[in-house]
């Protein structure tokens, strides 16, 4: 998508680079790019441009946008290198940097979550198990266009994340299609760990209520040839 872009800017030259292992931890990747090596980067890049792409394409639904903001968060990820340290998870970080530049676009569009959550109720924390999507769609097409259905849903879906709240709408989104555990999104978001799964569970009672009628329907083939494409 914007690898080129980006690799561009950084001035990397693919016939003079050597590729770095594919096995090797976001972490250290990371270092080995503060250090000046460009073939971790682009390896990084290629592991996280579609989740961060994904992630701002849903949090502000617009996925033109998100286009150019995907560049504007590894430009910020070229900025700060040096800054960062192995005690913190790459994706984290990285994340926290998503989130920053999503927060930055839509103060300058002038908008602003309707609700702000300050109570905390309680949860188990079991992270287990299916997940909201996989409870909602757990079951075969009863009839109908599948094509059709798939895109009314996904249209419902994202018009159902538009009018959360922002602090819930972004733990939903950094949980279910990044699949981040609570302690990371709570890093992420700059909160406490009770916090972030009390505004997941005001999340999913809320998408529940819009999306029901999409029980009897499972998408899974298709969202995976979609994230695998």
């Amino acid at each position: 998508m914007i690898q080129a872009v980006v690799l561009a800017l950084i001035g990397r030259n693919r016939a003079n680079e050597k590729q770095a292992p594919e096995a090797e931890g976001d972490e250290d990747l990371m270092l080995q790019y503060a250090s000046g090596d460009l073939a971790a980067f682009e390896e990084l890049l290629r592991r996280h441009e579609r989740p961060v792409y994904n992630f701002i394409a849903r949090y502000l639904g617009d996925r033109a946008a998100a286009e150019d903001l995907v560049q504007e968060v590894f430009l910020r990820v070229i900025r700060t290198r040096k800054r960062y340290k192995k005690k913190a998870k790459f994706r984290t970080w990285l994340f926290t940097i998503t989130r920053n530049v999503c927060i930055d676009r839509m103060r300058s569009l002038g908008r602003r979550s309707e609700v702000s959550l300050n109570r905390c109720v309680s949860s188990d924390g079991d992270e287990s198990g299916a997940t909201f999507l996989d409870q909602l769609t757990d079951e075969e097409p009863s009839g109908g266009s599948g094509s059709m259905i798939r895109a009314e849903f996904r249209n419902r879906l994202q018009r159902a994340l538009e009018e959360l709240p922002a602090e819930q709408r972004e733990v939903f989104i950094m949980k279910e299609f990044s699949g981040m555990k609570f302690r990371e999104i709570a890093d992420a978001v700059g909160s406490n760990e009770n916090t972030v799964k009390s505004r997941m569970r005001y999340a999913l009672e809320t998408l529940r209520g819009h999306l029901e009628e999409y029980r009897q329907y499972s998408f899974d083939q298709e969202e995976e040839k979609e994230h695998t494409a």
